[in-house]
């Protein structure tokens, strides 16, 4: 739990690429209007595949964002975390040496790393052998680059970079990291999220588990059939309420507290009491009442034992008084370690424009879900606190608290 008397964490600037808009502003659109990012996977061949849809962005420019560091010498992934850090520096009204001379803490994120690059090269080492490996290839593949480029491309210097590997939950998780830091006033602000890239070895993972759905994601729904692997980038600018409130910042949400725990029950099957434990331990350390939570942003992946636990999981904290809980990923895919992260964006955009994005591609609800997972269409709302979950492999469970600042004192 947080220390008493820490200071308290606010939400300033968003860095997004998504399959269903690119920018705080257009991600919300997206959000609000239901859209989804599904097409064909252009990222890898398909051929021998019978299901080969996925959630990938198109036509990004890293050029656009990226201006310190050589992008040939990026991977995708390591791309989208330091177009998105600069995103979220700018959104906040900051630049990059508005931060140069404050201690900060970089944290992404990540489940795959540079997987799309080290597909590249296993593709290489098998068609011609490992002396044709391309060396620029081979010198992006490590995963720490995805905080240490954010970092370097704002010519940051006085930060811990921070890459965080808990697949699905990661950027929950680095978010939790960043919350601890600013809070504690180890440091003076936090960028804080995830990033993966769409790649070949992931989404033959889950086809080989059999988790990939036909046509669309539809989590919640009686007929579900699995995921859609995604991609894409959330970066968030975390600093203390003060150092926002003098400079004028626009505060997007608050982050009241979070809970982690991993129980190591299972490779890939979530575990029913440890998801409820960390949506309890989330609450607790928030000092929030399960009453008070108007919204859950569910993991809710689409796949059948997934959504029954995490569903479960719910009513067991909530009871008979269970928010209404959507899923991002029947809009996004399954944006691995992104995932988390960008979906606490759409947490916070939410709060700050009084809606409920919607689970699309909804038909009809399976009863052992239970829940009103908002079908299809967004809805007006006035929301105070917000919930958002991150479970993933491993049983690796992250689960942030957000809640609305009206300038009042918790």
């Amino acid at each position: 739990m947080a220390e008493p008397g820490g200071r308290r964490v606010v939400l300033t600037g968003f860095g997004v690429f998504s399959s269903i808009g690119v920018g705080p502003e257009e991600f919300s659109r997206g959000l609000r209007e239901g859209r989804s990012g599904v097409k064909p996977i252009t990222s890898f061949d398909t051929t021998g595949f019978d299901r080969a849809n996925g959630c990938e962005i198109v036509g990004f420019e890293p050029r656009d964002w990226v201006h310190r560091l050589p992008v040939e010498r990026m991977g995708r992934a390591s791309q989208f975390s330091a177009a998105a850090a600069r995103m979220a520096v700018r959104d906040a009204g900051l630049s990059p040496e508005d931060l140069a001379e404050q201690r900060g803490l970089v944290a992404i994120g990540t489940t795959d790393g540079e997987s799309w690059d080290l597909d590249r090269l296993v593709q290489a080492q098998l068609d011609h052998g490992p002396e044709h490996m391309d060396p620029v290839i081979a010198g992006r593949i490590g995963a720490g680059r995805l905080s240490v480029s954010a970092a370097a491309e704002l010519g940051l210097t006085n930060v811990e970079a921070l890459t965080i590997g808990t697949a699905c939950a990661a950027g929950n998780y680095a978010i939790g990291c960043g919350f601890d830091a600013v809070r504690s006033g180890e440091v003076d602000f936090a960028l804080c999220g995830g990033a993966d890239a769409m790649c070949r070895k992931t989404f033959t993972g889950f086809y080989r588990l059999g988790t990939i759905a036909a046509d669309v994601c539809r989590p919640f729904d009686i007929d579900r059939d699995g995921i859609l692997t995604g991609e894409g980038a959330g970066v968030l600018m975390l600093e203390p309420l003060e150092s926002a409130l003098a400079r004028g910042a626009r505060i997007y949400a608050e982050i009241l507290g979070y809970g982690l725990n991993c129980d190591a029950y299972h490779q890939v099957a979530p575990n029913h009491d440890s998801v409820a434990r960390c949506m309890s331990l989330a609450l607790e350390n928030a000092g929030v009442k399960p009453e008070e939570v108007d919204l859950i942003s569910a993991h809710g992946t689409g796949t059948k034992a997934n959504d029954v636990t995490e569903s479960g999981a719910i009513r067991q904290v909530y009871g008979e008084h269970v928010p209404r809980t959507v899923s991002l990923k029947s809009m996004l895919g399954h944006t691995m370690g992104a995932a988390s992260a960008l979906a606490a964006i759409a947490c916070s955009l939410a709060i700050r424009d009084r809606f409920i994005p919607p689970t699309i591609n909804h038909r009809v609800t399976d009863p052992e879900c239970g829940i009103d997972c908002v079908p299809n269409e967004s809805v007006p709302a006035d929301l105070r606190v917000v919930q958002n979950n991150g479970l993933a492999f491993g049983g690796n469970n992250a689960v942030i608290i957000l809640g609305k600042y009206d300038g009042g004192v918790r």
